[in-house]
């Protein structure tokens, strides 16, 4: 069975939801038929007109981040004034609504507006309260402002049975609006935090957030990738909203953009994301699985199951969205209807809303946000407060803001990628046992013209076969592989170069030889001076000649012992310099270059003993 976890339950029956849906239905449209001229006190931004009998007197507090106001103005604000986050200087409100707090620029970069974030998390009447985040995430043009607007009516009127309001209320809060275009960029929060008493007395601040649309004609599959992995690593709540089925490019894609978000996280033993919750809107197939909660766990259960007949590559996505949450559900929803579909005109009036989307969506909303049902958001075990919250905030931005992290990159071009490589791999191997045959470890030496003319031969069937592969992406993509493996190529012949040419005996001798050719010189012409009377060129001359016997002798125990490999190193640089270039100048620099970089090496070969403290010198310092 798979571990699906459902959310709270205390929400009312559908048979008490109709009965509940008709009375006010009938009871609305009295109202307005009796209405005087004179204007009725409006609500926050998504809520329904206040009942008559809900007076000042007979309400109870609001259970919103102003309980202690009074009065509130007709959308959202408060006649009052409250408190900034920054300073003790009050300035008025002003009425509540959507405020972009994750900026997509035009180059596809992203930038955090931290004013706005503190403006609203680290107010007085919040900050040092636990956070329940609760985001909604999910493909462009798919309703998520349009659900975010019935949550709002919910929190500001989730005291009333009769939540959703007058059916001829426009729907207002989070912009929202028909067609094929996208609405909403970025990352937006509600500019207001609601406070609510949880069933163990513990107030908890809400937050409700709304994200950019998924693969919309506009963003990159990174921007995409960003919002998402960023509102499911900040929200406690993840409402993952879909259309018609969850199918298998949705939990793919889920897979990719979690993993992504998991990249940016510490490593911990916990599961790093909580509540993922499948929203899948138009519900065609009620006699399969009903609408509702319970239908939606059924479905889900099947859909995510892992089992051994699977392919594995669909168990591993089974098995990374298991891993990566800890209570997983689902809701069903049906269409809301015609006339919400094909209506350009449509506000969001509920009188033109199907019946039955509005029962289940009575439910659906209380079954998210009722006390009970809220998950107080948590990092590695530990529960984040607002203050914390607006800390991680700016702790994510500043990783996908730079390039620690791998860009993620479409199907097409992660397979050509994976194609390309594979060719590349192919035709570099080939190119590596032929070489092998010609001049390998068991081959004797090879002139290095005859080796030169070995590789290009194979250097152009290598490049042949690469090719010859059918590769995804065309020739322009395949380019820059080519050039790789044309690159690795040549790397590999310089080392079958040097390979071969420590088989030559005269290549092996060469070192020796220079060192003999050194100590011979100087003895020579320290003897010739000598002679004539030049006593300091030939005491300059026995030097050299002392120095180069110690430097052979040194060479051959690093050849025979292999120890200090960096001075036997050093030491063949310079005969070298000595041999192919006979430059002598060019030859003592390099001599000084390697003393100076490698001293180290004499110290550690030839250490300099401890000097014991003699009578005198003790008497001296006395």
């Amino acid at each position: 069975m798979s571990p699906l976890i459902k959310r709270g339950t205390s929400f009312p029956d559908v048979k008490a939801a109709e009965k509940i849906e008709g009375e006010t239905l009938n009871a609305q449209f009295e109202t307005s038929a009796t209405a005087t001229s004179s204007e009725p006190q409006r609500t926050p931004p998504g809520a329904g007109t206040l009942r008559p009998e809900d007076t000042a007197s007979e309400r109870s507090p609001r259970t919103t981040m102003a309980q202690s106001r009074r009065d509130r103005n007709s959308w959202g604000g408060f006649s009052e004034k409250t408190s900034e986050w920054s300073s003790e200087e009050e300035e008025p409100v002003k009425k509540a609504g959507p405020v972009q707090v994750l900026i997509v620029k035009d180059d596809h970069s992203f930038e955090l507006d931290e004013a706005a974030l503190n403006r609203i998390l680290l107010s007085e009447a919040v900050r040092d309260k636990e956070v329940v985040a609760v985001s909604v995430a999910g493909a462009f043009r798919k309703g998520k402002s349009f659900l975010m607007d019935f949550m709002l009516r919910y929190m500001y009127n989730q005291e009333s049975v009769d939540w959703v309001g007058d059916y001829n209320e426009p729907l207002t809060g989070f912009s929202w609006r028909g067609g094929s275009e996208r609405e909403t960029t970025g990352i937006q929060i509600w500019s207001e935090i609601f406070l609510i008493n949880k069933l163990d007395g513990k107030k908890v601040a809400v937050l409700l957030m709304d994200t950019q649309g998924t693969f919309d004609s506009q963003s990159t599959l990174r921007d995409s990738a960003t919002v998402f992995a960023l509102s499911t690593m900040i929200s406690s709540i993840q409402v993952y909203n879909l259309s018609q089925n969850v199918q298998e490019d949705d939990l793919q894609h889920l897979q990719l953009f979690t993993e992504y978000g998991r990249l940016a996280m510490e490593e911990t033993f916990l599961k790093p994301f909580q509540s993922l919750i499948f929203l899948v809107r138009d519900w065609s197939f009620p006699y399969e699985f009903s609408y509702g909660a319970d239908g939606g766990a059924k479905f889900l259960e099947k859909r995510l199951k892992v089992s051994g007949n699977q392919h594995e590559e669909l168990q591993n996505v089974r098995k990374h969205i298991h891993s990566c949450f800890t209570n997983i559900s689902c809701f069903l929803l049906p269409h809301p209807g015609l006339k919400v579909a094909t209506n350009p005109n449509f506000d969001g009036k509920l009188k033109e809303i199907d019946d039955e989307f509005i029962k289940n969506l009575k439910i659906l909303i209380p079954w998210l946000l009722s006390p009970e049902s809220l998950d107080i958001k948590e990092i590695n075990g530990n529960k984040i407060t607002c203050r914390g919250l607006v800390e991680y905030f700016k702790a994510y931005i500043k990783i996908y803001q730079g390039e620690e992290l791998p860009h993620p990159k479409s199907m097409l071009q992660a397979t050509a990628e994976a194609n390309n490589l594979a060719a590349v791999a192919t035709a570099k191997d080939t190119y590596n046992k032929k070489m092998e045959e010609i001049c390998g470890g068991d081959k004797p030496f090879l002139a290095p013209n005859d080796l030169q003319t070995k590789h290009l031969q194979l250097k152009e069937e290598s490049v042949k076969l690469f090719r010859g592969v059918k590769k995804m992406g065309g020739e322009e993509f395949s380019r820059r592989y080519l050039q790789q493996l044309e690159s690795e190529i040549d790397e590999l012949y310089i080392q079958y170069i040097k390979h071969n040419d420590s088989k030559n005996i005269f290549h092996a001798a060469r070192t020796p030889a220079t060192l003999f050719v050194v100590i011979f010189i100087t003895y020579v012409i320290a003897g010739v001076t000598g002679f004539i009377g030049l006593d300091i060129i030939a005491s300059l001359c026995n030097m050299i000649m002392g120095l180069t016997l110690i430097t052979l002798c040194t060479w051959a125990y690093i050849r025979y012992s292999g120890e200090y490999r960096e001075l036997g190193a050093v030491i063949d640089q310079v005969a070298a310099a000595l041999w192919d270039q006979g430059s002598t100048n060019e030859a003592l620099y390099k001599l000084y270059s390697a003393a100076a970089t490698h001293r180290h090496l004499y110290h550690q070969a030839f250490p300099a003993p401890k000097s014991e403290p003699t009578e005198q010198s003790e008497k001296k310092k006395m």
